[in-house]
């Protein structure tokens, strides 16, 4: 399990410097499916290991690089702070089924976005 749960944060860390993603695309899924988690722990899980270490590293390369607006980041993770907080209240009492549905239609949203635009 070890072995398995590094390789999940080695892999979400690689696509998360590449692409900015991490948790909700690359730790959760992989959570539920090779770790065998339940959504909500998952998402749990995603959440904690995301907090300021891993995001401040990958974050202070692209400022080095003269890649990052701070003031916007601030204002964002304002924004997440919150929005956290209430899709928390609302995930810890919504059927698992339901969330695993509910990201995956988002997912086939936001890929058939991304191939047409």
């Amino acid at each position: 399990m070890i072995l398995i749960l590094l390789g999940i944060g080695l892999g979400a860390g690689i696509l998360s410097g590449i692409f900015g993603i991490g948790g909700g695309i690359v730790i959760v899924p992989a959570l539920i499916y090779l770790a065998k988690y339940p959504p909500q722990q998952a998402v749990g899980t995603s959440l904690a290991a995301l907090v300021f270490p891993v995001t401040a590293i990958g974050a202070l390369t692209y400022y080095k690089a003269g890649q990052l607006q701070i003031r916007d980041a601030l204002l964002i993770a304002g924004g997440m702070a919150v929005g956290a907080y209430l899709g928390a209240q609302i995930a810890t009492h919504v059927d698992a089924t339901v969330l695993r549905r509910g990201f995956a239609g988002l997912m086939v949203v936001m890929a058939v976005k991304m191939w047409v635009s």
